[in-house]
């Protein structure tokens, strides 16, 4: 277990995550296009936004859309080690998303300072990421890993976690995943579909983001 007491760790992601309780994932092929999306997004009231570490200008998009909306939250996703943590934070990542937890890479991310949500998939991930003193992660991947009936389940176990579910979270099922009380925000590719970014159907984007932003919002003021 990590040596580093509790008071190191860095803010909760909630805590910074800005306009709806969604966070959808950009992954770009170039930092113009990594803009052109955020830019779509942001139209559609999104407030934060994760750029997955999954192509070779993923850094320098995130980078970008800092410069260009410098009002929008940017975070990097797929984080894998230390040096991905390191390195997103370098070209300007505001927080980080991993799909799963090991200690070190747990221990990498606690060390870079940003708000981050660890991914997990089981009960057993889900206790090791609470033993470092951390409330908030990622459920990943929510569908196969038994959706809103898992996290139901896990809600009376872990009362004081939070989750963030990712996989297979689309509009017909957002409202249903919002609602839970231990889901702090919601995350995933639907609002940005690959045949619509290589299309360049940006306004199409902004129609999905503002539809979503609707049943965020709707949920919230329920609340």
């Amino acid at each position: 277990m990590s040596s580093l007491p509790v008071t190191h760790l860095p803010a909760l992601l909630s805590s910074v995550v800005k306009g709806p309780a969604l966070l959808p994932i950009i992954q770009a092929d170039t930092p113009a296009e990594a803009v052109n999306i955020a830019k779509a997004l942001s139209a559609g009231g999104i407030g934060s936004v994760e750029v997955v570490l999954r192509t070779t200008e993923a850094l320098a998009g995130i980078t970008a859309i800092r410069k260009a909306l410098p009002e929008l939250l940017v975070g990097a996703g797929t984080i894998l080690s230390a040096s991905d943590a390191t390195a997103a934070k370098n070209a300007g990542a505001q927080f980080l998303v991993s799909p799963a937890s090991t200690p070190k890479l747990l221990e990498a991310m606690i060390d870079c300072g940003l708000p981050f949500a660890p991914g997990v998939a089981t009960p057993s991930e889900i206790a090791m990421a609470f033993e470092y003193g951390l409330t908030e992660v990622k459920f990943f991947p929510a569908h196969l890993s038994g959706g809103i009936d898992m996290l139901k389940a896990l809600s009376s176990i872990f009362q004081q976690v939070q989750f963030c579910p990712t996989g297979g979270i689309g509009q017909h099922n957002l409202a249903d995943f919002l609602a839970l009380p231990n889901v702090f925000v919601a995350g995933g590719s639907w609002l940005t579909p690959a045949a619509m970014v290589k299309a360049g159907q940006w306004q199409q984007i902004s129609q999905l983001a503002a539809q979503a932003t609707a049943i965020a919002n709707k949920l919230k003021a329920a609340a």
